[in-house]
């Protein structure tokens, strides 16, 4: 009587999580295949330096879902090309994973790649425990680049962690604090404010506060995030990023980002000197 292994049936989940396994490198054995972290390669390999003449700027949402990704996108969309931005949350938290036009597939250096007019995209294709996983960023294309970091992490947790994206947040030609027009908003806004200013000048923070226009701000609103924030109010240092409704709802996707919000985020670029394209709005 001949006899045969016994099979059971593998349920689609059990099918996903191993090729998720696979991709995040669980299963690789072997010289040369790196021993560090998952997210983080050989652990040799945990600095990243701009190229030279590639200039940086780092978002960095002061709560979540305050618009941070759609402020990093617009920014990359009215900066002359080259640009890209690499997002550097966990693919559980991205803003972006539908902005692309165009997929370009997975980046050995573990980031998904895609296209949107001349912004490259690029953001993390496993689950991130925390941010000393972020993946180191992909070489330069171009020397003269502009690379926006998409932070995606709280500004506490970032800076308490030894790790390239603290470093390069540290490093960056400008910072960008996004936060809405409300009293927790204002707050946090504070607060991200007074832990960067170890590290950073006044004049080298932009404020993009997203909702109405300043005027129509409620009574009182400006004060609420203490006084870092109102000498930032006060030095013009804050581009009012207008409300759309339909991302609100949809989120970013592949459809035309608003003109206005477009144009809005050409001011934060101005600051750090850097070229704009005038077509794209």
């Amino acid at each position: 009587m001949s006899t045969q292994a016994t099979t059971r049936p593998v349920a689609v989940d059990e099918l996903k999580r191993a090729w998720h396994a696979v991709n995040a490198g669980d299963f690789r054995t072997g010289a040369g295949t790196g021993a560090g972290p998952r997210g983080r390669g050989p652990t040799s390999e945990t600095a990243w330096s701009p190229a030279t003449g590639e200039h940086t700027i780092a978002v960095l949402g002061c709560a979540g879902s305050v618009g941070s990704s759609t402020v990093a996108l617009a920014a990359g969309l009215a900066a002359a090309a080259p640009v890209r931005v690499v997002e550097c949350c966990s693919v559980t938290a991205s803003g972006l994973a539908a902005a692309s036009t165009a997929e370009l597939g997975l980046h050995p250096a573990d980031w998904r790649q895609g296209k949107r007019d001349h912004v490259l995209i690029e953001r993390a294709s496993g689950v991130l425990a925390g941010v000393d996983e972020v993946p180191l960023p992909t070489e330069a294309e171009h020397q003269s680049q502009l690379t926006i970091l998409d932070v995606g992490w709280e500004a506490g947790q970032l800076l308490a962690t030894d790790c390239w994206l603290a470093t390069a947040v540290r490093a960056a030609d400008q910072i960008v604090l996004v936060t809405t027009a409300t009293i927790p908003g204002m707050r946090r806004l504070g607060v991200a404010i007074d832990l960067l200013s170890n590290h950073w000048q006044p004049e080298q923070i932009a404020l993009a506060v997203c909702g109405p226009r300043r005027k129509k701000w409620p009574r009182g609103l400006e004060h609420v995030g203490g006084p870092a924030v109102r000498r930032a109010l006060d030095a013009d240092r804050c581009v009012e990023i207008p409300a759309d409704r339909e991302l609100a709802v949809s989120g970013l996707d592949s459809r035309r980002v608003p003109a206005a919000l477009i144009s809005a985020a050409r001011q934060l670029l101005e600051p750090a000197h850097l070229l704009v394209d005038d077509t794209t709005a």
